[in-house]
């Protein structure tokens, strides 16, 4: 792993409406590191990927993404974001990931084809192609989604809780893809809520409860005084507290 940044976040605040949900955040994720992003519900987990992705704005501060341009950026969002009643292919909804190389438009070819093809053998989904999207059940639909993230072939890969409210065997197809892409010198952060698979195979976490808990090596950060830290953090936020109003630990 590189000590060079990929994502560095400078006094970065995040906001609804005005209302805080990541305040004053300092740190950086660097290249080609795996990082768990972690806290209570309501702590702005995915509020952060949404910032890193460019889909929020800080309110204050910076988040600059270091050799990394935005097109590198592969971004999956939580299930329930996502329309699944859209009509479309289970073939088409993974060759989505080599749009950057094709565009929406152009026509890809028989190499192309055999890349998405394999990329759906790779998440266990060959012989699904022409399935409806609408006819997948939950760990099918994640593992066509991962497909995609697969073709992207980027650099910087976001996941907002990539393993919820799917089968076991489905977890661990798609956990093992991702120790994949960190073995092959990728940036992976990911919000989950499982801490115990996060010590057991995700180096670095950041534990977040609206502003910074810890932040470093995973065992140092999940320890059970910085959990029962961030639980009382959260509860101590309003949710109708102006930008700059910090709670007490």
């Amino acid at each position: 792993m590189s000590s060079d940044p990929a994502v560095r976040c400078s006094d970065v605040t995040l906001s609804y409406r005005r209302h805080p949900a990541v305040h004053h955040l300092s740190g950086s994720f660097a290249a080609g590191s795996f990082t768990a992003i972690a806290g209570p519900n309501g702590a702005g987990k995915s509020t952060l990927l949404k910032g890193i992705v460019g889909l929020i704005r800080p309110d204050a501060g910076t988040i600059a993404l270091e050799g990394v341009r935005r097109s590198d950026i592969a971004y999956l969002p939580q299930q329930s974001a996502l329309d699944r009643g859209f009509p479309m292919r289970v073939v088409e909804l993974a060759a989505m990931g080599l749009w950057r190389r094709f565009g929406p438009f152009r026509r890809m070819g028989g190499a192309a084809m055999r890349d998405v093809e394999a990329a759906l053998e790779t998440v266990g989904l060959s012989g699904f192609e022409d399935r409806s999207v609408g006819s997948l059940s939950g760990g099918q639909f994640q593992r066509a989604l991962f497909a995609r993230l697969l073709l992207q072939d980027s650099r910087l890969i976001l996941l907002d809780e990539p393993f919820t409210a799917i089968d076991a065997r489905t977890t661990e197809v798609l956990l093992d893809l991702v120790c994949r892409w960190h073995r092959e010198g990728r940036t992976v952060i990911a919000v989950l809520h499982d801490f115990d698979l996060v010590r057991e195979y995700i180096p670095q976490t950041l534990l977040l409860a609206r502003e910074q808990v810890a932040w470093g090596p995973t065992e140092t950060v999940l320890t059970e005084e910085n959990l029962a830290r961030s639980r009382r953090m959260q509860e101590a936020f309003e949710d109708d507290a102006e930008l700059c109003k910090r709670p007490a630990a």
